[in-house]
């Protein structure tokens, strides 16, 4: 629909010729200046014809042509309320030059904030035309802008907060993204035609003075910019334009910091680039969902919004679009999705708003449905563009780019509405390393929600430093699974059901030990009711952790252990122990798992691992765990 409104600006210059051959100015001098402003745009020279025009103006003051181009060129260069002082003169001096002066005026005083006299100027265009269908579209929408704004546009409050000139500069900076913990900003700065990516640090003090990622992430010749940030830091998946080895004008690339350095940019290809234009992608948490802006055929406005999942072989689906929920005839753009991975905020010319582009919310519902957009209000939204958001983890605080008064872009700082926040979420950082040494290991870390069975986090522990972190949405009990060749698996339970939880930094070492005879692991993810020795549903995720792990490793014979706390009868929990060993053998035994392989022993109380005094002494004593007897 940008098309849309790039065909009306032409019409308008379009339409000056044939004003200008019916309405010349009787002053000699004056016309010799338009017909100058007139050589001055075909070579794109605006200033100079800007320039002419005036000249003009000075020598014929009701030269009603002559106002009429110069808001034009104004109303082009985005200066909106100079543009729209023109049309009104033109208007005063000849109402009947060009019905395309009352669109011209309208679409200036709606980006300029004059809401009222915006939608008087759309709807006199309105009865003087018969418009196409898609002109009718962008009127329609701009007249709903006008209607949604009056409606809805209260005193602003100084909710946007300018991060510090270390961040902002003359420049354009924008699509600011951070950490999972809030202390680390990338964002785009466009200098003297050129997007680069540059980083700044949260200190004592503030933020830090940006500097230009370091790797081979920015280049000389090409822009990079319109990126998203995995969580941990360590993945950017990016824009890159014009590079050698595109498939389109713009395609998406991603790269991984290794040892402080960023990698080589990786075109992540077809399906996901296309001929077309690919940018502004936008990873979910678990890293299985990419959100990403294309212009590629099939969509429903100029840009939309499309979505492409990670399959089991580590190739991405073909994307898809969003739909009618989330796109538009217009233009959306920016898209983030929260690590709630169902929050979704864009920004889109396209809803109802105060007047370019503004930023909205949508929800998944259960159903994967999109909710209605909803726009974030004038705290947040201007006449201007609001181009992307960064939400943190919490929900509560956001990152925003957006243009001042001036027309350039800056990032600024505010605190989320709590109706327009998204799920709670907290994260967890870990560190996986060899048990004897304390060396890093390159551990794969799965996390299951242990009440569907869905594996909601999937990847590798750094080669380098063996961290990883996670982040996980509340209200669930999650397994954490860690596996790495050579060594006996672990696993972990975190039971975040509760919403004191949110943006709590849980922080774990996980020491996994080589597999030898002798090596113990505990299965933290064993469930049974209180004095049951059944098994309950949501101890599937160890359980057949520990299966493939046998599967895989043929020659092992394994002893599984009981154990309970020191609460009741000795005799009765020594029973129980050993019923429960039972229980996991032939749980392991329905999985194919020889029962040569597989001995029992319950040790009731007789080996806690921690205080039988506390509550969580004794969960942490009532487990489930395996020895390695033979290789």
């Amino acid at each position: 629909m940008a098309r849309v409104r790039y065909y009306l600006c032409i019409a308008l210059f379009l339409c000056l010729v044939a004003a200008y051959g019916q309405k010349p100015s009787p002053n000699k001098r004056a016309q010799a200046a338009y017909i100058a402003a007139g050589e001055s745009l075909r070579l794109n020279q605006l200033d100079q014809a800007q320039q002419h025009l005036l000249l003009a103006i000075s020598y014929d003051a009701s030269f009603a042509t002559a106002y009429q181009q110069l808001g034009d060129i104004l109303r082009k260069q985005q200066r909106y309320e100079e543009a729209a002082a023109n049309y009104q003169k033109v208007l005063q001096l000849d109402p009947n030059l060009t019905p395309l002066t009352y669109f011209a005026l309208g679409e200036s005083l709606l980006f300029s904030g004059h809401y009222s006299t915006a939608q008087q100027a759309l709807e006199s265009y309105q009865q003087r035309i018969s418009p196409s269908p898609s002109s009718q579209r962008l009127i329609d929408s701009y007249l709903a802008n006008c209607r949604y704004a009056l409606q809805h546009v209260q005193p602003r409050t100084d909710v946007l907060q300018r991060l510090e000139s270390t961040v902002n500069t003359q420049n354009d900076e924008y699509f600011p993204k951070l950490t999972a913990d809030n202390r680390t900003i990338i964002f785009t700065r466009k200098t003297d035609n050129q997007e680069n990516f540059y980083e700044s640090k949260l200190v004592d003090t503030g933020w830090s003075e940006a500097e230009m990622l370091v790797g081979a992430i920015n280049s000389k010749d090409f822009n990079e910019g319109a990126h998203c940030i995995s969580p941990d830091g360590k993945y950017l998946f990016f824009t890159g334009c014009n590079w050698p080895n595109g498939l389109g004008s713009c395609d998406i690339y991603v790269s991984k910091k290794l040892d402080g350095q960023w990698s080589q940019p990786h075109n992540l290809g077809a399906p996901i680039n296309s001929k077309g234009w690919e940018a502004q992608p936008a990873i979910s948490a678990d890293g299985k969902t990419l959100y990403f802006v294309s212009n590629r055929a099939g969509g429903l406005g100029g840009y939309d919004i499309y979505s492409s999942s990670l399959k089991d072989d580590g190739n991405w689906s073909v994307p898809k679009n969003l739909g009618p929920q989330i796109n538009t005839p217009f233009d959306e753009v920016a898209p983030y999705i929260h690590a709630d991975n169902r929050t979704l905020y864009f920004a889109s010319d396209g809803w109802p708003g105060f007047g370019r582009k503004d930023i909205f919310f949508s929800q998944l519902d259960s159903l994967q449905q999109w909710s209605n957009p909803i726009n974030m209000g004038n705290d947040v939204n201007d006449f201007r563009d609001q181009t992307s958001l960064h939400v943190s983890m919490n929900g509560k605080i956001g990152h925003l780019s957006a243009q001042d008064s001036s027309g350039n872009l800056d990032i600024y700082r505010f605190m989320v509405a709590q109706p327009l926040q998204p799920d709670p979420v907290a994260y967890v950082a870990g560190h996986v390393s060899d048990a004897d040494d304390n060396h890093p290991l390159d551990a794969t870390i799965t996390i299951v929600n242990t009440r569907n069975g869905k594996t909601v986090f999937l990847d590798s522990s750094d080669p380098v430093d063996g961290t990883f972190l996670a982040t996980l949405p509340i209200g669930h009990n999650y397994a954490f699974q860690i596996q790495c060749k050579g060594y006996l698996f672990t696993t972990l339970q975190y039971a975040l059901d509760d919403p004191e939880f949110t943006d709590e930094k849980f922080e774990t070492e996980i020491r996994l030990h080589a597999m030898k005879k002798g090596a113990t692991s505990t299965l933290n993810n064993v469930y049974f009711g209180v004095n049951q020795h059944e098994l309950l549903p949501e101890s599937t995720a160890d359980l057949q952790l520990l299966a493939d792990f046998l599967q895989q490793h043929a020659s092992l014979h394994i002893e599984i252990a009981g154990h309970t706390d020191n609460t009741g009868n000795e005799q009765t929990n020594q029973l129980l122990s050993e019923k429960r060993a039972a229980s996991v053998k032939f749980y392991l035994e329905s999985q194919g798992i020889s029962a040569g392989r597989l001995s029992t022993k319950g040790y009731g109380a007789s080996k806690p691992i921690a205080d039988n005094t506390t509550a969580a002494g004794r969960q942490l004593n009532r487990r489930t765990a395996f020895t390695i007897m033979q290789l």
